[in-house]
């Protein structure tokens, strides 16, 4: 079974991503398509490469991760195709595939990389504003039929890698811990931080202090909270956010991704 994922930020008002699925079927009738989203924020190149991190440890491997947030369509910017682990990314050199490429440094596996310029593989006619449709995917396509990388395109060295924001240490007056922020907010207006219990120390309650409010301690369960309360808990992405019971901590608070966490306790 050949397997594509597909992560736009197309929406679902116009049909790209079905046009996208009916240029892979033609090409692969018996490949499998799972739409991860296409609702990421128009342009936000960050938002896709964390959702396509936060997804793909959960397929199997060989997947395709075709992915398309591409504001620099039809510039200079290259499209491209890699191996990464055992996984394989198709889409624009523009730092979408960070995350994958973080996840498979941190497991010691490599990555392959090839600029996608043998037109063979595309569809005939390129427009300079979908190559959603004309080049990745039947690029994924031909991939899922068992065409090589390497015949794809030319090796490439260095890809657009993206600043992944990391927590800063936070030292004050009777006080350590960690300067972070919130890098996503999901549909029920949770707010998810960079911080993950390497973070947490092991002996100290923490607090997290976020527009004005301060969050004492970590809540296992949604249910420790009373509805309309503000409560810190670990999310199924094994990072911190804050959330409100019942609600949305993103409207409670009035914020969105890039607003300041700190998590600190008594040094």
């Amino acid at each position: 079974m050949k397997l594509i994922t597909l992560l736009t930020d197309f929406g679902l008002q116009d049909g790209y991503p079905g046009i996208m699925k009916g240029v892979i079927w033609g090409i692969a009738p018996d490949v499998q398509i799972v739409d991860l989203t296409h609702l990421i924020h128009p342009q936000n190149i960050l938002e896709g490469a964390l959702a396509l991190g936060r997804a793909s440890p959960y397929f199997p491997p060989g997947t395709i991760h075709l992915a398309v947030v591409d504001p620099g369509v039809g510039t200079r910017r290259r499209p491209i195709a890699a191996q990464i682990g055992g996984s394989f990314f198709v889409g624009p050199d523009n730092g979408l595939c960070t995350a994958l490429l973080d996840q498979a440094a941190e497991k010691s596996q490599p990555h392959q990389v090839v600029q996608l310029d043998q037109p063979r593989f595309w569809l005939p006619e390129v427009s300079n504003v979908f190559h959603g449709r004309d080049i990745f995917a039947p690029v994924a396509a031909h991939l899922a039929n068992g065409v090589l990388l390497t015949q794809l395109g030319t090796p490439v060295e260095e890809v657009v890698r993206l600043h992944i924001p990391r927590p800063q240490p936070l030292d004050g007056p009777g006080r350590r811990g960690w300067q972070g922020q919130v890098i996503h907010v999901d549909a029920f207006g949770n707010l998810s931080t960079n911080f993950t219990l390497q973070h947490v120390p092991d002996a100290h309650e923490i607090c997290l202090s976020i527009a004005g409010q301060v969050i004492y301690g970590l809540s296992h369960t949604f249910g420790e909270g009373q509805p309309g309360d503000l409560v810190a808990i670990l999310d199924s992405a094994g990072q911190i956010s804050v959330c409100e019971v019942n609600g949305s901590a993103a409207l409670h608070l009035k914020v969105a991704s890039g607003e300041p966490v700190e998590m600190y306790w008594q040094a």
